[in-house]
C-alpha cells in the first residue's frame, strides 16, 4: 500500500532533526511524502512542550491535523516528540482523533507504526522506549531546510536539571552520538550539497564525556572540517560555564568553523542564576564574554534570557539590563518564564505577573535594539563572505547571510544585483547599510569554492 505521508515538525531545531529521519525511514521503505494535508492518508506531528506557548500550538496543530479525517484522506494520525512523551496518556484519554503517541527514543518505530495504521490495524498504540536509549535509526535523512544547511544533532538529554526547564524528564539525561556515528552523517550531508552544518544539542559544550570521559567537541570539528563540500560550521547552544580554552582554539583556529557561537545565560542577577539552578554567576559570564572577544575578535555572539521568573525583582530586571547594555551582544532573544508543572520553579512562591514578565521582556529587547543597531552600522564598509539563501518574495533583492548569522533566529543581509545566484551559493560582498537586525550590501566578486 503506497500510503501518502504529511508531517508537521513543531518546535526546535534537535526535533527537526528526528522528522528529518523519520521522512528519510518512511521515504526508503517506499512511501510517499506530501506537502498537503488533504492528500495525506498519514499525518504525523512532531510536537514540542518546552514552555506553554509550545505546547498550546502542539495541541492547536494536532487538533487542526484531525479535521482532515473527516475533510480528507486521512486515516491515522500519529503524534510523537516531546508533547506525546511527556503527555502519552493524557493525549489518547482527551484527543479522540489520534491514533498513535510516541515518545522521544521511540521514532525508529515509525514505519511500523505508520504501517500499522495504513491497514488499519493496532489502533490507539503507546509507543516508548527507555530515555537511557540512544536512537540510531540508519536513514538518509530528508533535508526540510532547503538542502543547502543542515543541523546535525550531536547529543540527546540533558543533565543540568534547570530548575524552569522540563527536557530532561522528555528527553532524557545526556548521551553523546558517537563520533564515528557524526562524522557519517555530515558526510552523508554534503553528498546531499550541504554546505553549511549546525551543530546542536541541549548543551553542545559537553560533547563526548559520557562516551569518552572528557570534552571532545574540539577534536569533533576538526574531524568535520576535513569533509570536502562543507564550508562552515556552526555551533548553537554552548554553555557558557563549560566553555574551555581548547574549544576556543578550535574556533579560532578551524578555517570552517564560524566565528558565532550561541552561549545561553537566562540572567545576569547572581541570585536569580542561583534560584535558576544555573552553574555560573555574572563574573565569570563577564570574564568567558571577554575571553573569547580577546582571544578571537571578531566573534558573534549570541544569548538568550528569561523575564520574570519566580521572584525576579525591579533591581534583578535592572541587573539584567545593565548587563545586556555592558556585554552588548550581536544577537539576544528574550523569552518570558513559562510556567511549566514537573518543574521546581513552578512551585517556588513570588510567581510574577504576566504584564510584568511582558514589560520587562519588551524593556530588554528595546535595548537590544539600539544595541544591534549600533552593532551593524559598525558593520558598514567591511567585506564578508555570504551564503546566499534565495530571492526575496517581490523579487527586489538576495537574502543572504553572515557568518554572524544562524538561520531562522539572526538577521540578513540583502544585496541587489543582476547576477543568477542560487541557493547555497557563497558570493563576497561589501556592507553598505544597515537596519536594526539586518544589512545591506553588495557584491565584490562571485565567490567561486
Amino acid at each position: 500500500m503506497n500510503s501518502r505521508i504529511f508531517f508537521a515538525s513543531l518546535g526546535c531545531d534537535k526535533n527537526l532533526v528526528d522528522t528529518e529521519v523519520m521522512l528519510g525511514l518512511l521515504g526508503q521503505e517506499g512511501y510517499e511524502l506530501t506537502s498537503e494535508e488533504s492528500e495525506a492518508d498519514i499525518i504525523v506531528v512532531n510536537t514540542c512542550c518546552f514552555i506553554g506557548d509550545a505546547k498550546e500550538e502542539s495541541i492547536e496543530t494536532i487538533l487542526e491535523l484531525a479535521r482532515y479525517k473527516e475533510t480528507g484522506n486521512c486515516r491515522g494520525l500519529i503524534v510523537t516528540g516531546c508533547l506525546a512523551e511527556r503527555y502519552k496518556d493524557e493525549i489518547l484519554r482527551e484527543m479522540p482523533e489520534v491514533d498513535a503517541v510516541v515518545g522521544t527514543s521511540a521514532y525508529g518505530d515509525i514505519v511500523r507504526i505508520v504501517r500499522d495504521l495504513a491497514y488499519g490495524e493496532k489502533r490507539g498504540q503507546q509507543v516508548f522506549h527507555s530515555l537511557e536509549e540512544l536512537p540510531q535509526p540508519d536513514a538518509k535523512r530528508v533535508l526540510t531546510t532547503g538542502g543547502h544547511y543542515a543541523f546535525l544533532k550531536i547529543a540527546e538529554g540533558c543533565d543540568k536539571c534547570c530548575t524552569y526547564c522540563i527536557i530532561p524528564k522528555v528527553r532524557g539525561h545526556y548521551r553523546s552520538f558517537p563520533m564515528e556515528h557524526l562524522v557519517r552523517e555530515a558526510e552523508s550531508l554534503a553528498e546531499q550539497g550541504v554546505r553549511e552544518l549546525i551543530l546542536v544539542a541541549q548543551e553542545t559544550t559537553l560533547y563526548g564525556t559520557d562516551l569518552y570521559g572528557e570534552k571532545k567537541l574540539p577534536e569533533l570539528l576538526s574531524r568535520l572540517s576535513e569533509i570536502h563540500g562543507i564550508r562552515w560550521i556552526r555551533i548553537l547552544y554552548c554553555y557558557p560555564e563549560e566553555i574551555t580554552d581548547e574549544l576556543i582554539a578550535a574556533i579560532r583556529d578551524l578555517p570552517k568553523v564560524c566565528h558565532y557561537l550561541d552561549i545561553p545565560i537566562q540572567h545576569a542577577s547572581d541570585r536569580m542564576l542561583r534560584r535558576m539552578g544555573r552553574r555560573t554567576d555574572r563574573k565569570r559570564l563577564t570574564e568567558i564574554i571577554a575571553k573569547l572577544r580577546r582571544e578571537i575578535p571578531d566573534i558573534a555572539l549570541r544569548t538568550t534570557l528569561i523575564t520574570g521568573f519566580p521572584g525576579e525583582t525591579e533591581n534583578d530586571h535592572r541587573e539584567m539590563l545593565e548587563f545586556v547594555d555592558e556585554m552588548e551582544f550581536d544577537r539576544l532573544g528574550v523569552f518570558t518564564y513559562s510556567q511549566e508543572e514537573g518543574t521546581p520553579a513552578a512551585e517556588m512562591p513570588d510567581q510574577i505577573p504576566e504584564e510584568t514578565k511582558l514589560y520587562r521582556r519588551d524593556a530588554v529587547m528595546e535595548l537590544q535594539q539600539d544595541i544591534s543597531f549600533e552593532n551593524s552600522e559598525r558593520q558598514i564598509g567591511r567585506e564578508l563572505t555570504v551564503m546566499v539563501e534565495g530571492m526575496v518574495e517581490d523579487g527586489s533583492a538576495y537574502a543572504t547571510r553572515t557568518y554572524m548569522d544562524a538561520p531562522e533566529v539572526d538577521g540578513y543581509l540583502f544585496i541587489q544585483t543582476d547576477e543568477n545566484l542560487m541557493t547555497g551559493d557563497f558570493v563576497r560582498v561589501r556592507v553598505t547599510g544597515a537596519l536594526e537586525y539586518d544589512l545591506m550590501g553588495e557584491i565584490v566578486n562571485e565567490f567561486t569554492e
